[in-house]
């Protein structure tokens, strides 16, 4: 066939402009892991989370300007954790997901929640500056248990884009959705607005709510940090411009859900989880394809 010929696309289709008024929108980094503690541990976590139905309380909003607590835009059950297995599962594949994500700063210590979203169970648009005083660094994580089959619909996490305009930097209209799968963990910048949608649960029955190990790892400093940028351009600052305005005014003395900080343990030498060069497989000199 013929090749087809070129054309110009001239000032009449594409008027010349001026000034640029275009924003860019930047996605924030996501690293998730499948399977993440195995068929076995995943089960007996979960079988734990239903046994403590009568622990769970409703969980609760921090209001960033008059440091009020309430329940407004969110309908969920939490129970504050502590565990040092889990920490311990966090500390070995942080190294990956620090590299993953470009994130540099130090991370020491968790706070950890059990969440349990049944019919109607939500949480509106936020990000997680109430949890943390290291917004600018601090990482949540997500880590996701329900029973198989499936006895809900819904509970999906959206994590939006943020837009850089002028100096400045604002949620976008536009996400990404994560589903909320059995065993599965997702690591965002705790700087991210996100938002959990509305589930259902047919059942009505505890056991079949959609239940979460919410977790938010930072440094332990007494004060606002910046992360040194992992390149010449890094959307870390700018998603903490832009989460600036949910940030309280005062630190509160202790979590509004009653989560607890503890240490993060080092990562265990013999199971950390890193990134590793892909292997080059070199060209033969015959031009034929390598054995395999």
């Amino acid at each position: 066939m013929e090749p087809a010929a070129s054309r110009d696309i001239g000032t009449e289709a594409l008027p010349p402009s001026d000034q640029w008024s275009t924003a860019p929108v930047v996605a924030a980094p996501v690293c998730r892991f499948e399977n993440f503690l195995g068929a076995e541990r995943a089960g007996t976590l979960l079988e734990y989370a239903i046994s403590r139905q009568a622990d769970f309380n409703a969980g609760t909003v921090l209001d960033p300007l008059s440091g009020q607590v309430s329940h407004k835009g969110r309908s969920s059950l939490v129970l504050p954790v502590t565990s040092a297995v889990f920490s311990a599962h966090l500390a070995d594949c942080l190294p990956l997901v620090q590299e993953v994500l470009g994130h540099r700063a130090a991370l020491t210590q968790t706070r950890t929640v059990l969440t349990a979203h049944g019919e109607g169970g939500h949480y509106g648009m936020h990000t997680d500056a109430s949890r943390v005083r290291d917004v600018a660094t601090a990482v949540s994580a997500v880590y996701y248990l329900h029973r198989e089959p499936r006895g809900f619909e819904g509970g999906r996490l959206r994590l939006y884009d943020t837009v850089l305009h002028e100096g400045g930097a604002r949620p976008a209209e536009s996400y990404r959705t994560i589903e909320p799968e059995h065993d599965t963990i997702v690591f965002f910048p705790a700087s991210a607005y996100h938002e959990v949608v509305p589930s259902t649960c047919p059942s009505g029955l505890f056991a079949d709510s959609r239940f979460t190990l919410t977790t938010w790892i930072s440094g332990s400093g007494s004060g606002p940090a910046t992360a040194p940028p992992a390149a010449p351009f890094t959307i870390w600052p700018w998603m903490a411009r832009a989460a600036e305005r949910t940030r309280p005014l005062a630190d509160a003395a202790r979590d509004h859900d009653g989560a607890r900080p503890i240490g993060l343990p080092p990562a265990d030498p013999a199971t950390r989880l890193t990134l590793t060069a892909p292997r080059t497989i070199p060209r033969p000199l015959s031009g034929r394809p390598p054995p395999r």
